[in-house]
C-alpha cells in the first residue's frame, strides 16, 4: 500500500507543474553550519540549482557550487516530536546534493515517524582544504563534508533544548556520496577534522545512530579491504545499511562497513536487495521491492525506540 501511496503522490505532483508532491514543502528554517567562512573556503555560496533533467519523472532538485554549507530543518507537527533528529546527508558525488529525493523526501517520512529531520546541504567539489588539515588517504572533496558534518552535529547538539531534542538521539542518515560522509561522521568523531573554532566544536559530534543507504565507495579499490580512513571502533554508534546487489555501487562497501561493526561489536542491520540499482532514494524502482527499506529502516529505529510507534 505505501509503494502505491508514494506512486499516486509522485504522478500527483508531475501533473502539476511536474513538481512532485512530496517535496513541496519548504523547510521551518535554514540554519548556517559555520559562523563566518567554512574551512579554506574565500566564499560564501548557498549554491545554484542546476536544470531539471527532461527524462526524470518525477524531477529531482540538484544543487551545486555550494560553500556556504547549511542545515534546512524540517520538524513534524507540535505534539507530534518525540525528541529524536537526524541529520540527512544527500548523495551526488560531490558534484552537488540531490535536495530533495534525498533530501527533503526523506525528512519527511522521518517526520511522520515523529523525528525532526534537519537536511545537510554540504560543501561541494571543487574546493580547498587546508593543508595542515588535509588527510593523504581522505580526498579534499570527502574531508569538506565530514568538516561539515562535524560542526553540523555539534551544532545541533548545542541547541538541541531549543528544538525540543534529547542531545543522546541524534543521528544521521546518507545516500550514496552523502553515505560516505554519513559514513566518515559515523566513524570519525574522536578528532576535529578541522581546528577548533568556538565552543560549539566542544560538543560531541559522535551521531547516536547511523543510516546507511546504499553509501559510495567505502572499500579500498587497491586492497579489497574497507577503507582505512573509517576507523571503526567499539564506540561507533549503531547502523543500519540498505544496498542493493545490482547497485554499481558495489554493495561490498555496505557489507566491508558492517563485518567491521560486527567485528567490534557494534550493533548493526545489514539488508542487500537483488535488485534496486543505485540511486533511488525513496522513490519505487521497477521489478523492484527495494524502496522497502524504508520499512526496514522504521522497524529498526522503532526498536531503538527513536521514532513514534506505528499508528492503526
Amino acid at each position: 500500500m505505501r509503494r502505491w501511496a508514494l506512486l499516486s503522490l509522485f504522478f500527483a505532483g508531475m501533473f502539476c507543474g511536474l513538481v512532485s508532491a512530496v517535496d513541496a514543502r519548504e523547510p521551518d528554517a535554514v540554519i548556517d553550519i559555520w559562523p563566518g567562512m567554512a574551512p579554506g573556503e574565500t566564499t560564501k555560496n548557498t549554491g545554484e540549482k542546476l536544470p531539471r533533467r527532461e527524462n526524470e519523472n518525477p524531477p529531482a532538485t540538484r544543487v551545486k557550487n555550494i560553500t556556504r554549507p547549511q542545515l534546512f530543518l524540517y520538524q513534524p507537527p507540535a505534539g507530534k516530536r518525540n525528541g529524536s533528529a537526524v541529520l540527512i546527508f544527500p548523495g551526488g558525488g560531490y558534484n552537488y546534493v540531490v535536495a530533495d529525493k534525498e533530501g527533503s523526501e526523506t525528512a519527511q517520512w522521518l517526520n511522520s515517524m515523529g523525528i525532526t529531520a534537519f537536511v545537510v546541504h554540504y560543501r561541494t567539489k571543487p574546493g580547498k582544504t587546508p593543508p595542515e588539515r588535509a588527510n593523504d588517504k581522505l580526498p579534499a572533496f570527502s574531508e569538506r563534508p565530514l568538516q561539515d558534518g562535524q560542526r553540523a552535529l555539534s551544532l545541533v547538539r548545542e541547541r538541541a533544548k531549543e528544538w525540543g531534542l534529547q542531545p543522546d538521539q541524534i543521528g544521521v542518515i546518507g545516500f550514496s556520496a552523502g553515505g560516505q560522509a554519513a559514513a566518515l561522521v559515523t566513524s570519525r568523531f574522536d578528532e576535529r577534522a578541522y581546528p577548533a573554532q568556538d565552543a560549539t566544536d566542544k560538543v560531541s559530534c559522535r551521531p547516536d545512530f547511523s543510516l546507511l543507504i546504499y553509501p559510495w565507495r567505502l572499500m579500498d579499490d587497491k586492497t579489497g579491504n574497507l577503507n582505512e580512513v573509517f576507523t571503526v571502533s567499539k564506540k561507533t554508534p549503531p547502523v543500519f545499511m540498505a544496498h542493493a546487489h545490482d547497485d554499481h555501487a558495489t554493495p561490498l562497501s555496505s557489507i566491508l562497513y558492517y563485518t567491521a561493526l560486527k567485528n567490534n561489536g557494534v550493533g548493526a542491520e545489514l539488508h542487500i536487495y537483488e535488485t534496486g540499482g543505485h540511486g533511488y532514494g525513496m522513490r519505487p524502482v521497477a521489478d523492484s521491492n527495494v524502496d522497502s527499506w524504508t520499512d526496514r529502516a522504521a522497524d529498526w529505529l522503532r526498536l531503538r525506540k527513536l521514532a513514534s510507534p506505528e499508528r492503526d
